[in-house]
């Protein structure tokens, strides 16, 4: 646990503040009501894009910037762009060639614009049900490879993804970001486009240290948050090298893991 006092929280939202089933539920509601009659700051940062984020700013009554697509695009939470961080140009075409040839479908963010080749592509429903937005589909991607923002490779063969991830590394090195926020996704972002510099983006907006933000989250994009805040909690079903990497580890989400992280580990509440 941090010895200093937590000034603000970080949270991931998918297998972390929300149930498995993108239940947010009364508790953990009352939570962010709770860290905010204590004084501290609640933000959220995600793999979704800026609309998929929409459904908490009332509920939860945030008044801090929101990070989509890992930190790519943040937004003020009437969803004006304060920053972007997109994909040179030039590689958005190898990047969905080196996904397609992994066998993965391949999605293309566009600013706020979903494009998909496949509308009955794996977890294109789920996606466009959890974000409450549709995507558009399009024979390719030619005309929409200026200024994106995210390309996701998405395929239900996890080791085809860790494969292409893997690839992706290896063949763009430092030009762009590659990680896993399901084990069903790879995302491709641009090199700064993390949630590590989500964090030292609110430190500088808000005076706050890195040492005195925490960070919650289950997944491998959530590592790079991790590693620069001063209190980190994994989620007690993420994988074991996520809960390794953390100062903490809470409960799961279907066990109210991010209500019982904020109690014991921020507000220090019994």
């Amino acid at each position: 646990m941090s010895e200093r006092a937590i000034r603000l929280l970080l949270s991931d939202v998918d297998g972390t503040l929300v149930t498995h089933d993108k239940v947010l539920t009364v508790k953990a509601i009352r939570a962010v009501q709770q860290l905010r009659e204590a004084g501290i700051l609640f933000a959220l940062t995600s793999a979704r894009p800026p609309q998929g984020l929409a459904m908490f700013v009332k509920p939860l009554g945030l008044t801090t910037p929101l990070a989509a697509f890992n930190g790519g695009l943040l937004t003020d939470t009437d969803f004006n762009i304060i920053e972007e961080k997109n994909i040179d140009d030039q590689l958005t075409a190898p990047i969905v060639d080196l996904l397609g040839t992994h066998g993965l479908s391949v999605w293309l963010y566009q600013g706020a614009d979903w494009y998909v080749l496949d509308m009955q592509g794996p977890h294109v429903a789920r996606e466009s049900k959890t974000c409450q937005c549709e995507p558009t589909m399009l024979k390719n991607f030619e005309g929409v490879e200026t200024g994106v923002a995210k390309i996701v490779g998405v395929s239900d063969d996890s080791e085809a993804c860790a494969a292409a991830s893997g690839a992706m590394r290896q063949r763009f090195g430092t030009q762009v970001l590659a990680t896993r926020s399901q084990t069903y996704f790879v995302d491709v972002t641009h090199p700064e486009a993390s949630k590590g510099n989500v964090v030292k983006y609110l430190s500088a907006r808000y005076d706050i240290p890195t040492s005195e933000i925490a960070t919650i989250g289950d997944m491998h994009n959530d590592l790079s948050m991790f590693a620069v805040s001063g209190l980190s909690i994994a989620m007690g079903d993420a994988a074991q090298e996520i809960q390794e990497a953390a100062s903490e580890v809470t409960t799961s989400n279907e066990d109210e893991g991010f209500a019982n992280a904020v109690a014991r580990f921020i507000l220090n509440s019994p």
